[in-house]
């Protein structure tokens, strides 16, 4: 039971990212809409870890699975992609270096921010 409701918890908040997926008007996945929300959610504590962390851990270890559709696809399709295959190796390592450059110095921003704030409560 314990499991049914962690799960009801997540499809609860991504149910919520599709709605505002669909109502508010930015080229924004609802995806990120839901990850946003746990995010805030959990920082809040209206959502505590306890209450979805089982079943959100039993998700990571199946995420692989999940991929291995889209990459039997992926490669049924080469025929198509087999002229462009150098500029999407490019794009997937601009993004990359991009989406890591980005991860770290937000990382360093929230590690400042909590320097600052715990030297003010000191």
């Amino acid at each position: 039971m314990k499991y049914l409701k962690q799960l009801t918890i997540i499809l609860i908040v991504s149910l919520i990212s599709e709605a505002m997926g669909y109502f508010i008007p930015l080229p924004v996945p609802a995806s990120v809409y839901g990850l946003i929300l746990m995010f805030i959610l959990l920082c809040t504590k209206v959502i505590k870890l306890e209450a979805v962390e089982d079943v959100a851990d039993f998700l990571i270890k199946v995420l692989p699975f999940i991929f291995v559709a889209p990459t039997v696809a992926l490669m049924t399709s080469f025929d198509i992609i087999k002229g462009k295959v150098l500029w999407l190796f490019i794009m997937c390592f601009v993004s990359t270096i991009a989406v890591t450059a980005v991860t770290g110095l937000v990382a360093q921003l929230i590690i400042r921010i909590k320097k600052k704030g715990g030297k003010k409560n000191a």
